[in-house]
């Protein structure tokens, strides 16, 4: 039943990703593109640039839209339920005794390797979403202006999202007036 392989798909999804909704991109990618074949490539990068666009954790915005996208409403339910149900049985299992370890210098260490893990797979993830990019000198330019935007002046990234769309459109519309197709 597909609304069940969409809960199990983004449970594993839920429970295995440390680190937050970038660190989830390739996660979801295995899931989703490569071993259940629910979206391509670009449907899979379109969806994280939505997801990425809208109010909420990357992950349970893209479960929700892949699942509707699969099965309609339920898929999106079941979807949801299944990537956010992990975070919430660790939370309330471990809410309790968290105090009490945090401060064990194995635990901190343990910590320091998680974070090593993710920046891993947030390179990975944007190397493999670069591969769906357009390859002009426009997008490089925007491409360009977006990540010095966000890394050297901590411009708010849905303000960056926002402007990159803008300036797509009026290059698109620009290129149409001058009579050719864009680069």
């Amino acid at each position: 039943m597909i609304h069940l392989e969409l809960f199990w798909s983004f449970f594993q999804i839920g429970l295995f990703t440390i680190g937050g909704g970038y660190a989830a991109m390739p996660i979801i990618q295995h899931q989703v593109v490569d071993l259940h074949g629910w979206l391509n490539l670009t449907e899979f990068a379109d969806i994280i640039s939505i997801s990425q666009m809208t109010p909420g954790p990357i992950a349970v915005n893209s479960a929700t839209f892949v699942g509707y996208r699969v099965a309609g409403f339920l898929g999106a339910l079941f979807a949801t339920i299944g990537v956010v149900l992990p975070s919430f049985l660790v939370i309330l299992l471990l809410a309790g005794v968290l105090e009490q370890f945090k401060e064990l210098k194995y635990v901190s260490y343990a910590f320091e390797g998680v974070r090593a893990g993710v920046a891993v797979l947030i390179i990975n993830a944007v190397f493999k979403l670069s591969k769906q990019c357009p390859k002009n000198v426009f997008a490089i330019v925007v491409a360009a202006a977006a990540f010095i935007l966000v890394a050297l002046f901590s411009l708010n990234v849905i303000v960056v999202i926002i402007c990159a769309a803008v300036a797509g459109i009026a290059f698109q519309l620009w290129q149409k007036r001058k009579g050719g197709e864009a680069p």
